[in-house]
């Protein structure tokens, strides 16, 4: 699942104050910054100069068209001289996408002796930011700044990150998730307010019944299902264990005819994400676990239990990634040692098998629940390295996004009785504190981790989104 090809269009700040000869200068250097970032590899989208905006009818001009334009991500503006910001407020009130504010200089240092009166009046970033940031922060406007020499590592990481945020912005209001069933019975933390999370998140949720599915899955094509085994036992260790061969084989393939099935009815409806039921499973002859742990991996969001809000936190979050070291996670069970504090992420079946340390087994095993068949599913131990764990909840206000960094390991030991994908985090501030002040604000068990997202990447989602930003650090 690939995103669409996102560009993000590049506007210097000025006026005609210093004559035209000024605006061609700035024009050149706005022009050359472009072209260095975009050479220096680090940035995942294109950047686009767009020109020298000195009115406040060429800026409305300008604001309306990117939100004309699908592919356009976001607004980047330097302010090389001083841009009088009164020019700004109509066309930044009507932008609909992310802004970045680049506080930069062309030069990086002070030309001592060479510095005149031209130098000084092409060169105003140092009070020209200042007087665009005032009219931002005026406008209450949730936009990045990002200061410092635009060639400086630091400044063009930055500068990729928060592309990334903005593409998962934009892709927000894409997401569509159907809800195969409705949530588990009883359980307060998978509920929510769908219209809501529509309005300001984007995301689309849609109920089928299962009924539906089972159609589809059903009608999957031996022939489909015999080339996914080949795929599958490349990829992945066959492990029947004591399983006989016959039923081994069959349990297996009748993951990949869900997989296949699941596949086929999301895209045919354009749907992005989906979440299942342990409860609600009337036709299937297996929760799927080898089959969510397959759509994942390829890059839909998932959610357990019928928990939607995490189905599409899920997809979000590996668009920003780019499916990169990105799962659905849920707390399970802890080690309360001290010096071995460690919450134990799991699931019955379904983890995302990107975060593997080794290579996956498929195995066959029972499940005391669903009353189906035994499921087959892919065991196997996560990594070390540092992440984010998130989650987003729904109260009466709006909806709350919560999360902690981490520190992730391997489990200390082999699980034998438990045939599960395991990975091991504790929070960075803590396992005491982090998981007291996780549980005062509410957050819930099933959860986003991932080794590839910063911290402040979510940060800058939250404020986009507008959402309550819980931050545990």
């Amino acid at each position: 699942m690939k995103n669409a090809n996102y560009e993000f269009w590049f506007v210097a700040g000025s006026q005609h104050l210093y004559g035209e000869e000024q605006l061609k200068n700035v024009a050149r250097d706005a022009e050359d910054i472009v072209k260095k970032l975009n050479a220096s590899g680090k940035l995942p989208y294109p950047i686009v100069f767009k020109g020298v905006m000195t009115t406040a009818d060429g800026i409305t001009k300008f604001m309306k068209e990117v939100n004309y334009q699908d592919n356009v991500a976001g607004v980047m503006a330097w302010m090389h001289t001083f841009s009088p910001a009164k020019n700004w407020i109509r066309g930044e009130v009507l932008l609909q996408k992310p802004l970045l504010h680049l506080a930069t200089q062309y030069l990086d240092r002070i030309p001592y002796d060479t510095i005149d009166f031209d130098y000084m009046n092409l060169n105003q970033s140092a009070h020209g930011d200042r007087e665009y940031g005032y009219i931002n922060a005026r406008l209450g406007l949730k936009n990045k700044i990002v200061y410092g020499h635009f060639m400086d590592e630091e400044v063009q990481q930055d500068i990729a990150d928060w592309e990334d945020v903005a593409v998962a912005y934009n892709e927000s209001f894409h997401i569509k998730v159907c809800r195969f069933g409705d949530t588990m019975r009883n359980v307060a933390v998978t509920e929510g307010d769908k219209v809501q999370a529509q309005i300001q998140l984007g995301w689309t949720v849609d109920y089928w019944p299962v009924g539906d599915l089972v159609e589809v899955v059903d009608a999957v094509a031996e022939s489909d299902i015999d080339a996914e085994y080949a795929k599958l036992q490349k990829d992945y260790q066959l492990a029947p264990q004591d399983n006989d061969a016959k039923k081994f084989e069959h349990n297996v393939r009748y993951q990949l005819r869900e997989y296949l099935g699941i596949k086929k009815f999301l895209d045919d409806r354009g749907y992005t994400a989906f979440c299942t039921n342990f409860e609600d499973l009337k036709g299937l002859e297996q929760l799927p676990g080898l089959a969510s742990q397959l759509l994942m991996r390829d890059g839909y969001g998932f959610g357990a239990e019928g928990d939607w809000k995490t189905a599409a936190l899920t997809r979000l979050l590996k668009i920003l990634a780019h499916n990169d070291r990105t799962v659905f996670m849920e707390d399970y069970t802890l080690d309360l040692r001290k010096g071995h504090e460690a919450i134990l992420g799991s699931h019955m079946l379904e983890v995302d098998p990107t975060i593997a340390s080794d290579q996956p087994r498929v195995e066959v095993h029972p499940l005391d629940i669903g009353d189906k068949d035994d499921p087959a599913r892919l065991v196997f131990t996560g990594a070390d390295g540092k992440g984010v764990d998130v989650t987003v909840a729904d109260f009466r206000d709006g909806f709350r996004m919560i999360y902690y960094p981490v520190d992730c390991h391997k489990a200390e030991a082999e699980t034998p009785h438990l045939p599960v994908a395991k990975q091991l985090w504790t929070p960075t501030v803590g396992l005491r504190e982090g998981a007291t002040k996780w549980i005062q604000a509410g957050g819930g068990h099933h959860t986003v981790l991932s080794f590839h997202i910063q911290p402040q990447q979510i940060r800058d989602l939250a404020e986009m989104l507008g959402v309550t930003l819980v931050e545990i650090a």
